[in-house]
């Protein structure tokens, strides 16, 4: 992943003495620098209507919105800090003081507005602070965070490098199809290493649905290597007894991969097992049935789905 900016990189920097008739007059002493979104702009036609609202950050910085589309996505008034009727307009639009820190208020804004942030290059614990602040302001992360968002893809591409953090924030907030996308990722890994924190954050069910997914597979792999190679017509070469002696030593070897059955394995780690039993076969059948047996098994193993058919209860 690119280094983070943590979205410092969607404000303008600027001293008090140089904002226009539009931005908030300042009252703080010289030399303390504020800020103004770039993409949150009173002139950037994210609506229709002008922006009747400024949203001031803790780190002193400004968001030009629109206060119906907080309105619509919060069911708390933004933590009863929006005022039912919001006294400003297009001209002198009303300052909210609010107290969380630009990258993560950008992140949330971006959300709601349908945006993409990935440009500001926030990092993961940025971007898990921000679902949680949603959450507290009244804004439904599942309601917003949907498979076609910006946000969700955002969120999904931080998978290979947080896959335990990102499920269990999915899972705190009930976002399944998140849950469900970063589980593919979590194959490899230990159940052992699951703290404490992370299974409370997650919850009962998620955590629950992870061990169905990693006894899941490791179940339907043993149930697939079951069966032995095919026996095949009786010849001169071979007889009953070494058919059965390969049978034997199936039994014997799938038996030992058993013990070790990890939910990632790779259909060359099982051909990498199997395949040398044809090694002490002298019968060109019984190499065929055994190549056909472990072909199958890989093929059956690369069509079980990563989490759909454990993902239940």
């Amino acid at each position: 992943m690119p280094d983070s900016d943590d979205g410092k990189g969607d404000m303008v920097y600027l001293h008090p003495a140089t904002y226009t008739h539009t931005s908030p007059q300042s009252t703080t002493d010289a030399g303390v620098s504020l800020a103004i979104s770039n993409t949150f702009l009173p002139t950037a036609q994210l609506r229709p209507e002008n922006p009747d609202l400024i949203l001031l950050s803790s780190d002193l910085a400004f968001f030009y919105v629109h206060s119906q589309v907080l309105q619509d996505s919060s069911d708390n008034r933004f933590r009863s800090l929006l005022p039912a009727h919001c006294p400003g307009n297009e001209d002198e639009p009303f300052i909210l003081s609010i107290p969380v820190a630009s990258p993560v208020l950008n992140i949330i804004l971006h959300g709601l507005y349908g945006l993409d942030s990935a440009q500001y290059l926030p990092s993961f614990p940025t971007l898990a602070e921000a679902v949680d602040s949603m959450q507290i302001y009244g804004i439904n992360p599942k309601l917003t965070i949907q498979p076609s968002t910006p946000l969700f893809t955002l969120l999904l591409s931080h998978a290979p490098h947080f896959p335990m953090d990102l499920y269990s924030l999915a899972g705190h907030h009930n976002i399944e199809g998140l849950a469900v996308a970063a589980s593919a990722h979590l194959l490899s890994y230990s159940l052992s290493r699951l703290t404490d924190a992370a299974a409370q954050q997650m919850g009962a069910v998620y955590l629950k649905r992870l061990f169905c997914l990693h006894i899941g597979r490791i179940d339907a792999l043993k149930r697939a290597l079951l069966p032995p190679p095919g026996a095949h017509q009786l010849t001169p070469g071979c007889s009953a007894d070494q058919q059965r002696a390969l049978a034997r030593q199936w039994a014997l070897t799938s038996a030992r991969l058993g013990m070790d059955l990890r939910p990632d394995i790779s259909t060359h780690a099982l051909e990498f097992a199997l395949l040398p039993l044809a090694a002490h076969l002298t019968c060109a059948l019984c190499q065929n049935t055994l190549k056909a047996r472990v072909r199958n098994l890989t093929e059956q193993w690369a069509t079980v789905k990563e989490y759909d058919d454990f993902w239940s209860g």
